[in-house]
């Protein structure tokens, strides 16, 4: 279909986009990007939360395409463009200002024309404001903090508030952009008018989060969620680098999907996340946790080398409950004194098969002399299957039958008291420290709760031993 033979009413944000950018290369991801972003277009939402990885092509299609595609469907619009500088805001101006002049953009959209040179006169063309020639649209971009005095605006779109991670953990920045956003752009809003914010996360209490805690926003995941969101109610889409939630219409990858492949494979993202697993699962999952409200953060007591004076080597292990559950397998050496080393830990959600010769190689290298097995679900023929792999090693199972919720808060303290990390375990089991580091308080909170509970069993197993045979002696 040649687009230059559409009115602008037949023109898809798609088709616009590759017109005007024919270099574009739309994935999967950017099709649905670009489908959510022209029912915005369309009026269809009033109030979108789109959460993008870093280099995911985020900006170009909400920030600098988008605003050119409103303008030609209506060039009365009046949007504001706003991000953490007034120079990026107004690089985006630019940006939307080249397509808008371009020999493309006026086969599609005739109608809207900007001043070029010395006329028209009377219009306004700088790079933080520009008027459409003979209608009242214009393009406004302001920095955070920035002012608006005066200016109505229809459509309203953010793009990153905050410059980096520092900007992003300061309460005081965090605070001026949530006072900036109700005193400056909640103020210039009338009844039928649009906000759009796309967002990197950083932290849990950003402007999205404060949002999420204080009004109404439906999770995106079918494209019938559309037609049926209220006005006042928020619709929000949250890609994932790495798929790690349940497959919806939406976003139908897989578990372990990449976003992008072509340019952030998987191979490349696990390596981002293998060197800062608590920034990768903000940046690039959407999935940012504060450091209030966290049972264990980051407070794990770490160490070198194992002490010489090893009684026993131990393991334990929960076998995966459901298909999204993981398999937490941990191998640990304790001292004389009680001290819990981990030495190893396989973390993984592929089949039994597999998980089974992963554990037997681990319990083999870390000569382990007795493993502890949760005979729930399947975990009596995994134990099973152990024993024929490492007879040398003694294969114990038992059923869990104690409350998971009860277990893991009252022994808590404990584990960070008593299980001690290797100093490079970030690195080495990068999943299992984020959803250690990340576990809250609130269990239903949490999306995975199987590292907290094997470390849990072992503390259960071992100390609580000690402190019956403890009590025994105090009782003689």
């Amino acid at each position: 279909m040649d687009i230059r033979t559409n009115s602008s009413a037949e023109c898809s944000f798609s088709d616009f986009a590759l017109r005007v950018y024919p270099f574009l290369e739309l994935s999967t991801f950017h099709q649905t990007y670009y489908r959510i972003l022209e029912a915005y277009a369309q009026g269809r939402i009033r109030k979108l939360i789109v959460s993008v990885p870093p280099q995911h092509g985020k900006s170009v299609g909400a920030t600098i395409l988008l605003p050119a595609y409103l303008l030609g469907l209506d060039p009365d619009m009046r949007i504001a463009i706003a991000s953490y500088s007034g120079t990026l805001a107004s690089k985006f101006n630019r940006r939307v200002q080249r397509i808008i002049e371009s020999r493309e953009y006026a086969e599609i959209f005739p109608n809207t024309t900007i001043k070029q040179g010395t006329k028209p006169a009377g219009y306004i063309r700088t790079s933080d404001e520009v008027e459409i020639v003979g209608h009242k649209g214009e393009l406004i971009s302001v920095g955070r903090e920035g002012s608006l005095t005066g200016n109505r605006v229809d459509c309203f779109i953010i793009d990153d508030l905050y410059k980096d991670a520092m900007e992003a953990q300061s309460p005081i920045v965090r605070e001026n952009c949530w006072e900036w956003y109700t005193s400056v752009v909640r103020t210039r809003m009338h009844n039928t008018s649009r906000e759009l914010i796309v967002f990197t996360r950083w932290h849990e209490e950003d402007l999205i989060g404060r949002l999420m805690n204080t009004e109404s926003v439906r999770q995106l995941t079918t494209f019938s969620d559309i037609d049926n969101v209220r006005d006042d109610e928020w619709l929000y889409l949250n890609f994932e680098a790495l798929k790690a939630s349940s497959a919806t219409e939406v976003d139908p990858r897989n578990e372990g999907e990449a976003l992008w492949p072509k340019q952030h494979d998987k191979r490349v993202l696990l390596s981002k996340r293998k060197l800062d697993p608590q920034r990768f699962e903000a940046m690039y999952q959407g999935h940012p946790a504060s450091r209030e409200g966290l049972l264990y953060n980051d407070s794990f007591r770490e160490y070198g080398n194992l002490p010489r004076d090893i009684m026993k080597r131990g393991c334990y292990t929960d076998t995966a409950d459901t298909g999204s559950d993981y398999l937490c397998s941990i191998a640990y050496a304790i001292d004389t004194d009680g001290t819990i080393y981990v030495t190893d830990i396989v973390y993984t959600q592929e089949s039994m098969e597999l998980s089974e010769k992963l554990v037997a190689a681990m319990l083999a290298h870390n000569d382990t002399r007795i493993a502890y097995i949760e005979s729930n679900n399947g975990g009596r023929g995994f134990a099973r299957a152990l024993q024929r792999a490492v007879p040398h090693t003694k294969i114990e199972w038992f059923h869990q039958s104690g409350n998971k919720e009860a277990r893991i808060l009252s022994n808590s303290a404990t584990v960070l008291h008593s299980i001690h990390m290797p100093k490079n375990w970030h690195m080495r089991w990068p999943e299992f420290y984020t959803h250690i580091t990340t576990f809250k308080r609130l269990l239903k909170a949490n999306a995975h709760d199987d590292a907290a509970d094997a470390l849990t069993g072992i503390i259960e197993r071992e100390l609580g031993s000690v402190e019956r045979r403890l009590q025994r002696i105090k009782f003689i």
